[in-house]
């Protein structure tokens, strides 16, 4: 029987996470939702609503996050012009840092990686609506688990007594999804049947198979996508052993408590984006990523949140 998986402070820094064993949405205690949409709706005191004279915006962590800083340009510029307001890019080093800023009031805009997103919604009031998809309205990507030729590892069952190199334990397809299915359906558990290791990101995982530094990694493959187009790594140095059904990508929305007025602005900035020609188009293409496309967290993480409940998964935000 799988036991309760507890996420707190000594694995995600100075932000812990909430209880959520019952695999359903929980908000913190701090937030509310009259409206049964799952995320936590903005104060009903005006007195609370923050309209900063600059925002903030971050994407989920990378390998080169000042590189990012150079493909959002063109979106910050957009957004900028939509609201009216300087919007600088915050380079994120890790989950756990994009997370308390948000919480701490520090960040307003934001990308979310999958596995963060519930966190980021029940424990730090973020509201997604918004994904990248392609032109055809199709979105997602698989997780992956690879290792390099020659390593000796043919199949799932051969990672017994090797490493395994996963993200951070947020992380959707970098931890949660592969120890799940490595556990439910082939029965090795992290830690007893393999040796773990965590890289920080899913670009690190990957460069650490292709270095040979893991004998294996769990990642997800729409970054795997951008760094074959980008030519950091090359089909021949790695061998995929497992691809996953398709989940969700990052969620991009803003912090629950911004004024209602600049929260729909950037809503509409997110849409009325016009991808052709830009460095964002450029980097997201080869993942299939061609607009952004209106989503909501109830429906669009229910298989996340199913996860969570299959690995009875316990978060404590206090």
């Amino acid at each position: 029987m799988t036991t309760a998986r507890q996420i707190t402070a000594l694995t995600l820094g100075c932000l812990g996470m909430l209880a959520m064993a019952s695999g359903h949405a929980q908000l913190s205690p701090r937030y509310q939702d009259a409206d049964g949409d799952l995320v936590a709706d903005a104060p009903t005191d005006p007195a609370r609503w923050r309209d900063p004279n600059i925002l903030i915006f971050a994407y989920t962590p990378v390998e080169d996050p000042a590189m990012y800083s150079k493909v959002w340009d063109d979106f910050i510029g957009h957004l900028e012009r939509a609201t009216g307001k300087e919007v600088r890019f915050f380079p994120v080093q890790s989950n756990a840092a994009q997370l308390e800023a948000m919480r701490a009031g520090r960040l307003h805009v934001a990308g979310f990686n999958t596995g963060s997103t519930p966190i980021a919604v029940n424990c730090v009031g973020f509201v997604p609506f918004a994904m990248m998809a392609a032109k055809d309205g199709s979105y997602g990507y698989q997780m992956e688990i690879l290792t390099w030729p020659g390593s000796g590892i043919d199949g799932i069952p051969d990672l017994r007594g090797r490493s395994l190199a996963f993200t951070a334990p947020t992380s959707n397809s970098g931890f949660k999804a592969p120890s799940t299915l490595l556990e439910t359906q082939f029965g090795l558990v992290a830690d007893r049947d393999y040796r773990t290791a965590y890289s920080g990101s899913h670009d690190n995982s990957i460069l650490g198979v292709v270095n040979r530094d893991y004998d294996a990694a769990a990642i997800a493959n729409e970054v795997l996508h951008r760094m074959l187009a980008r030519d950091v790594v090359r089909a021949e140095q790695y061998v995929s052993l497992y691809k996953s059904d398709s989940f969700p990508t990052t969620g991009y929305g803003v912090a629950h408590d911004l004024h209602p007025a600049l929260a729909a602005k950037i809503r509409d900035a997110f849409f009325s984006f016009d991808w052709e020609g830009t460095a964002l188009q450029a980097e997201f293409r080869d993942a299939g990523m061609e607009q952004f496309l209106p989503i909501t967290y109830q429906e669009h993480w229910s298989v996340v949140r199913t996860i969570d409940k299959a690995t009875n998964t316990i978060y404590n935000c206090d």
